[in-house]
């Protein structure tokens, strides 16, 4: 099975990391990420940049209304992500358990959808198929 770990920070976490050694930050990741590379879970994983360079369509309007960072509060902003495979559910957990994040971080742990849990008689999820393939990946080509 396959989960994103969503990061999350709070204005408390934020706060913490402006008074932190930005190299340890760093090195504790790293020994994170290749933990999880030598246990062959990691299958993909970036951080985010800051929320001002984003920006947010929204679809409640006819066209959809594009709008510049930052957006939301802080705990509603993602950071960064980790996509791991694990054979169950608790495994996932104990991997999010494992990351070395302080006060004020939050990871949400969220299962990645498969083709399986999809009718396979659908013409897309048929040709979504044929797009991994195509493309030499098993990863989703889309949403």
């Amino acid at each position: 099975m396959k989960y994103m770990l969503i990061l999350r920070a709070t204005d408390q976490a934020v706060e913490a990391a402006k008074n932190a050694d930005f190299e340890e930050i760093v090195n504790a990741m790293g020994r994170y990420n290749e933990s999880l590379i030598k246990a062959g879970v990691l299958l993909a994983g970036d951080g985010l940049a800051d929320a001002e360079e984003g920006f947010v369509v929204d679809f409640d309007s006819d066209p959809p209304l594009v709008s510049d960072g930052p957006y939301g509060e802080t705990k509603e902003l993602f950071s960064g992500f980790w996509i791991i495979q694990t054979s169950t559910k608790e495994e996932a957990a104990e991997w999010a358990r494992r990351c070395p994040l302080g006060p004020g971080s939050k990871l949400e742990v969220r299962r990645v959808t498969e083709l399986e849990d999809f009718d396979q008689d659908n013409e897309y999820i048929r040709k979504e198929a044929g797009w991994r393939e195509q493309l030499g990946t098993d990863r989703p080509v889309a949403g």
